[in-house]
């Protein structure tokens, strides 16, 4: 499936590991799910594709002003004001 936790997993590992060790590394992920699903009788709650940007916000913002900033850009980031209903 796409857009879920395993799915992000997968493409996130892939990138430094390769294929192969990615698919290895969710079917573990998958199988301690399981265990955990089993043992504890509860149903799985899929954490969503975007799990990991929501972990760790400063992290991707400072790896994309880098990015930015290589490619020859000046970057200033300004807060987004936030509308009251």
């Amino acid at each position: 499936m796409k857009n879920n936790y395993l799915s992000a997993k997968s493409h996130r590992l892939a990138r430094r590991l390769g294929k192969l060790k990615a698919a290895m590394a969710v079917a573990h992920s998958l199988l301690v799910i399981i265990y955990h699903v089993l043992c504890d009788k509860q149903p799985y709650s899929d954490l969503g594709a975007d799990y990991f940007d929501k972990v760790d916000k400063e992290r991707l913002t400072r790896q994309a002003l880098r990015r930015l900033e290589a490619m020859g850009y000046a970057v200033t980031l300004t807060p987004k004001q936030q509308e009251v209903s």
